[in-house]
């Protein structure tokens, strides 16, 4: 379903509080005077995920995967996508979710990147906070409509130049009202579809874009051993794999993924969040 159209181009945790340190037969550390207030230790400035500096003539960075010599990790991502018009047919009974395969990547204990859709989140509030409050997984941006930002895009709707920015914004708010306390500066173009104008419509945003380089081949697929030889086959140290989270749409990729985390970890892989990959990029452990 997904291909690369054109090329262009974490939540990290808080540090732990320094502790003062005393060794043997040194002096007591000096006591602040008879009524003076001791001094409030200073806290920790939080991280900020880390993201690319910003690409070609100051655009959007692309990311496709991490390092390919800094130890077998991969990441694997599940697009969660429901576009903005979709709504009558969810109330009708179809389901854009996969709880069983949220739930089989908790058991498996395997870190992922959910890109979300502003509209799925709005769909799916409990499940959008549930997510996102694991420290396990990382929600990012995979626009408000799931509408292409570029023209002929595997027959999506398309967003116009002048709305591109505030699409994304939208499905930032729609996190936040979903109670999705960190979303990640991540984002993944509908479809993968973007250009050069794209690019630049969302240079103000501060986003990295995130690709992949190993295609799944999930999408409306019914073969889970084709799914999961797919990734198999393309996996390699940094890799970043594109997956969905949509029981519709994606029905068989739970199934796939308890054959391929099993395999991956016994060929040495360990499971990261994208973030960590683009850590490792800017050169960051």
């Amino acid at each position: 379903m997904i291909t690369l159209v054109r090329r262009a181009a974490a939540l990290c945790v808080l540090g732990a509080a320094l502790a003062a340190c005393g060794t043997s037969g040194s002096a007591p550390a000096p006591r602040p005077a008879s009524g003076a207030p001791s001094a409030a230790p200073a806290k920790p400035a939080p991280s900020r995920p880390p993201t690319l500096a910003p690409g070609p003539a100051g655009l959007t960075p692309v990311f496709e995967h991490g390092p390919r010599t800094a130890g077998k990790t991969i990441a694997l991502t599940f697009d969660a996508d429901m576009t903005a018009d979709q709504g009558p047919r969810a109330a009708s009974g179809e389901r854009f979710d996969n709880p069983g395969l949220i739930a089989t990547l908790r058991r498996l204990e395997v870190p992922a990147t959910v890109f979300m859709t502003g509209r799925w989140a709005e769909e799916y509030p409990d499940e959008a906070r549930s997510i996102g409050r694991d420290p396990r997984f990382e929600i990012a941006n995979h626009s408000y409509s799931h509408y292409a930002y570029t023209d002929d895009c595997y027959g999506l709707p398309t967003v116009s130049r002048d709305r591109m920015r505030s699409d994304l914004e939208r499905a930032y708010r729609a996190f936040r009202k979903a109670g999705v306390p960190d979303a990640m500066p991540y984002f993944r173009f509908p479809g993968g579809c973007y250009d050069r104008a794209a690019l630049k419509e969302l240079t103000a945003a501060g986003v990295t874009a995130v690709q992949w380089d190993v295609v799944s081949g999930d999408a409306f697929a019914t073969d889970a051993d084709a799914v999961a030889r797919e990734v198999l086959d393309g996996a390699k140290p940094g890799s970043v794999v594109v997956m969905h989270c949509t029981r519709s749409a994606a029905p068989v990729t739970e199934q796939a993924i308890r054959t391929i985390v099993p395999a991956l970890r016994e060929r040495g892989y360990r499971f990261v969040k994208v973030s960590e990959l683009i850590g490792a990029a800017n050169g960051r452990a």
